[in-house]
């Protein structure tokens, strides 16, 4: 007979709160991009300041890793703040241009490109291809699934659960969302992305399922008693709401960017590979003390104390993004080292999956950060999805990049005799 009993487990996780959400937006900003809206913020919020860089950045050292990473923002004090979040949404969600990325690659290029990193079977790949193709602009679906499956010509036939079961693959990708046939499947998807621990996730679901006419509205008062809810709960919900983009596809924009800047520089140093954090990309940020002392000294100036939240969060914002970039290029890095020794020719097949399980982040977070993000090596700059390509098996058994593959078959064509090719 089973006893009942009480066990206590030790773990770490991540909630993914609003505050997070937008500081994984930043991620897909390029370097530039960033710095326009961090000059903005300084403008704007006098809370905020910019300092000096130190000259030499500091080494954490890892005696397990093979790859040294250095942080340019180690040095900055741990900060911990909470946003004051609105708790209301006229539907429109948040400007376009928080979202765009400006990688100069279209929607549907995005799609393939994380299509082609899955393993799918070619029967999937079809599916999913005919799906891309079918979604607009904004990122919804702009055909009817017995539609789109009609104009295939399989044996067997493809059926509507596999067609609906790619569907909520592609919605999975980034930006995450598209695919969606209607506005509150869009927001549906973007929200079942947050850790099932996140305070207000069930209930923001619910009113994305059946509520958004209200939220539009802003007829609240009806939303809570619908609802049965205090208005706390309700704002905690519709912060993640808000979070949502409504229009997911109009973040990968067509838009090509002028001029490229590392994000981060990777060195080979006493036979170690060395990844960096740039160090003069983006400004860092600290706290006003003036300002903050005269806060502390009164505690009743409403805007100041908005302006502080907003200028803490900017800068954990910040820290979050460099140490999700190191992350992914450190990870990168230790797959590639034969990249970086000697060339396209030595290139591994990875994934998007390999570095998201490694780094354990989900997979759209990860094309969202190798997206207009560079890489400056000993062989050149490179964005970091240039390091992705997909498996191909050889005769032997043993899998190489679609990248090698090409390399090899471009040396077999330099090498003939241009006279009796």
């Amino acid at each position: 007979m089973l006893k009942p009993s009480l066990q206590l487990k030790l773990g770490q996780s991540l909630t993914m709160t609003p505050q997070l959400q937008q500081a994984i937006r930043l991620l897909q900003l390029p370097i530039l991009d960033l710095n326009a809206q961090i000059q903005e913020a300084l403008e704007e919020n006098i809370m905020l300041e910019m300092e000096d860089l130190p000259d030499v950045p500091r080494t954490s050292d890892d005696s397990t890793a093979e790859v040294e990473t250095i942080k340019a923002d180690e040095l900055w004090q741990t900060r911990v703040a909470e946003r004051a979040m609105d708790g209301g949404w006229n539907g429109e969600g948040r400007p376009t241009s928080e979202f765009a990325d400006e990688s100069g690659e279209t929607l549907h290029e995005h799609l393939y490109w994380q299509l082609e990193m899955e393993n799918f079977t070619v029967r999937e790949a079809l599916i999913g291809e005919a799906l891309v193709d079918s979604i607009n602009d904004d990122g919804y679906l702009r055909a009817g699934i017995e539609d789109i499956i009609s104009g295939f010509d399989e044996d067997p036939a493809v059926t509507v659960e596999e067609a609906e079961l790619m569907l909520t693959k592609i919605q999975g990708l980034d930006p995450v969302g598209v695919g969606a046939r209607s506005l509150s499947e869009c927001i549906i998807r973007q929200i079942e992305q947050l850790e099932s621990k996140t305070p207000g996730r069930q209930l923001a679901l619910d009113i994305a399922a059946g509520h958004l006419d209200l939220v539009a509205s802003r007829d609240y008062g009806e939303l809570r008693r619908g609802l049965r809810i205090s208005e706390d709960q309700l704002h905690e919900a519709l912060a993640l709401v808000r979070g949502c983009n409504p229009k997911p596809g109009l973040a990968v924009s067509p838009a090509t960017a002028e001029y490229v800047i590392p994000d981060v520089f990777v060195r080979k140093v006493d036979n170690r590979w060395q990844v960096e954090i740039s160090a003069t990309g983006v400004p860092r940020l600290s706290i006003n003390q003036q300002y903050a002392k005269l806060l502390r000294g009164s505690g009743e100036h409403s805007v100041l104390k908005s302006q502080l939240q907003e200028a803490r969060w900017l800068i954990r914002s910040l820290e979050i993004r460099n140490e999700t970039l190191l992350k992914v290029a450190t990870s990168i890095v230790s797959r590639q080292t034969h990249f970086l020794e000697y060339g396209d020719e030595a290139m591994k097949p990875m994934v998007l999956r390999d570095i998201a399980d490694e780094i354990e982040m989900h997979e759209s977070t990860i094309s969202r950060v190798t997206t207009n993000k560079y890489m400056h090596t000993p062989r050149g700059v490179f964005e970091f999805k240039f390091f992705f390509s997909s498996h191909l098996s050889s005769d032997s058994g043993e899998d190489q990049s679609s990248t090698s593959v090409r390399a090899k078959i471009r040396k077999l064509v330099g090498a003939e005799n241009p006279a009796k090719p």
